[in-house]
C-alpha cells in the first residue's frame, strides 16, 4: 500500500513539472456554432472525459489491487433557435472498466445511454417551466452537482439521494419550473418515478422497507415524486440557466449562499406487515447547505468551503447500498494557492461525511484528502485522491485514485 501510493503521488509531482499554458485562450466558452450575427441561434457542445488509475486495498485475494477506467464520457448539446426556449441533450457513459468491456462493444456496461433530454421555456427574462428527462432536482446543492467543475474528485454519494431508486441516474422523468426573484432563487419539479429501479427485494413480513412502492403498488398510488430546492445568493449571483452547480470558481467569483431542499415520493416505499399485506410509507428528504467560494488577495489564492446536513427517511429502518433511512452531514474545504493563471496552479482540499442509520447502531464515516492541479482551469486538471470509510465494526477500506480530465 504504502509503496503504490508513493509511486502515484510520483506521477502527480512529476506531472508538475511538465505543465501546459493555463487560461485556454481558445476555449472561450467552448465549440459554439452561431446561425446568426447577434447568437441568439446557436448550437454549443461540450464534452468531458474522465480517466483514472485507482489502488484499493480491500479486494479479493485474487484480485489486482490496481485497476484502470473511465469513469465519464459525455457530450453535452444546447440548441436555441430564440431566447425564448432551449434545447439540453445529455448522452454518455460511466464507469467503463475491464469488467464491464465486451469483445464488440456489446456489453451492458459500456453502452452509452441517455442522461437527459429536456425543454426549457422561458416564461420571460427571471422564469422558466420545461419538461423531460431533467436534472432539475431537490434537496441540496450536491443532488444538483457539475461534474465538471467539482472541488473534491467526484460529488459525495449519499448526496445523490434518490440515485436509481426514483430516478434514471439521477435524472427524473418529469415537468419543472425554475427561476429567480432578484438574490432569492428557486426549482420545483413533478416527476413519474421509475417502476423498476435497484432496490428489487420484496418486503419481509415484518420486516424493513424496500424502495418499491410504483413497482409494487401501482402508479396509482406512488406514481409522483416531488422535489423543489430554493437559495438566496447574498454576493455575487450564480447562473440558473442550467441546474449544474459549480464546485469551485478557482477565485473568479466571490459567492455565499444558503440553501434548502426536499424531496417527497408518496407511498415510495412498501412494508409487509405481520400479515404479509403490502403497505405503503412515503419517501421524505430535508436538507439545508451552505456555499461560500472567494478569492483571498490579488494574488490569486482562493477559498471553497461547503456543508450540508440532511435528513433521510427511506421508510422503515431502511437500509440499501448507500442509503439508509437516517442522517447525514458532510462538509469540504479548499484552497487555491496563488500563482500565475498561465501556469498550472495547485488547491489541495479535504471532506468529511458521516451518515447514521435507524436500523443500526453503526455510523458509516466517510474521509476525503486530495489535491487538484489546473492546466487550464477545469478544462484539463489532474487530481489526486485518497479516501477512507470505516462503517461500524467493519475494516477501514481506503483507496487512491488518480484522475485525469478534459473538458472542451
Amino acid at each position: 500500500m504504502r509503496k503504490i501510493k508513493i509511486l502515484l503521488f510520483s506521477i502527480f509531482m512529476l506531472s508538475f513539472q511538465f505543465s501546459f499554458s493555463q487560461g485556454s485562450p481558445d476555449y472561450k466558452g467552448g465549440f459554439k456554432i452561431k446561425f446568426n450575427d447577434d447568437g441568439s441561434k446557436y448550437l454549443r457542445v461540450i464534452s468531458w472525459g474522465q480517466f483514472q488509475a485507482v489502488y484499493n486495498d480491500d479486494v479479493p485475494d485474487n484480485t489486482s489491487n490496481l485497476s484502470f477506467n473511465v469513469r465519464r464520457a459525455r457530450v453535452l448539446l444546447l440548441s436555441q433557435i430564440t431566447k425564448k426556449f432551449l434545447l439540453v441533450t445529455h448522452f454518455g457513459l460511466n464507469g467503463l472498466n475491464s469488467a464491464n468491456l465486451h469483445p464488440v462493444g456489446k456489453g451492458d456496461g459500456n453502452q452509452i445511454f441517455m442522461h437527459g433530454i429536456w425543454g426549457q421555456w422561458n416564461l420571460n427574462d427571471n422564469h422558466t417551466v420545461g419538461g423531460g428527462l431533467h436534472y432539475w432536482n431537490g434537496i441540496s446543492r450536491l443532488n444538483n452537482q457539475s461534474t465538471l467543475n467539482g472541488l473534491t474528485l467526484d460529488n459525495n454519494r449519499q448526496s445523490w439521494a434518490t440515485i436509481g431508486l426514483s430516478d434514471q441516474f439521477a435524472r427524473h422523468l418529469g415537468f419543472f419550473v425554475k427561476g429567480k426573484f432578484n438574490n432569492f432563487k428557486y426549482q420545483l419539479a413533478i416527476n413519474d418515478a421509475i417502476v423498476n429501479g435497484l432496490d428489487m427485494r420484496n418486503p419481509e413480513n415484518g420486516g424493513a422497507a424496500v424502495y418499491g412502492g410504483k413497482r409494487i403498488l401501482g402508479s396509482k398510488d406512488a406514481g409522483f415524486a416531488y422535489a423543489g430546492y430554493f437559495e438566496y445568493n447574498f454576493l455575487d449571483q450564480e447562473s440558473n440557466t442550467l441546474p449544474y452547480k459549480v464546485g469551485t470558481y478557482l477565485g473568479t467569483k466571490k459567492v455565499f449562499n444558503i440553501g434548502a431542499g426536499f424531496f417527497s415520493h408518496p407511498k415510495g416505499a412498501v412494508v409487509a406487515n405481520s400479515s404479509g399485506k403490502m403497505e405503503g410509507e412515503n419517501v421524505s428528504i430535508l436538507a439545508v447547505d451552505a456555499y461560500y467560494d472567494a478569492p483571498l488577495n490579488d494574488d490569486g489564492s482562493a477559498i471553497s468551503a461547503y456543508a450540508t446536513y440532511q435528513s433521510n427517511d427511506y421508510g422503515k429502518n431502511y437500509m440499501y447500498s448507500a442509503y439508509g433511512t437516517g442522517s447525514m452531514l458532510y462538509a469540504h474545504v479548499g484552497y487555491l494557492f496563488s500563482g500565475d493563471v498561465k501556469k498550472a496552479r495547485y488547491q489541495p482540499y479535504m471532506s468529511y461525511g458521516t451518515n447514521s442509520y435507524d436500523a443500526i447502531d453503526d455510523n458509516r464515516n466517510v474521509f476525503g484528502l486530495g489535491a487538484n492541479m489546473f492546466l487550464s482551469g477545469h478544462n484539463s486538471k489532474f487530481t489526486l485522491e485518497y479516501k477512507n470509510q470505516k462503517f461500524g465494526d467493519n475494516n477501514s477500506t481506503g483507496t487512491v485514485t488518480l484522475q485525469a480530465m478534459i473538458y472542451l
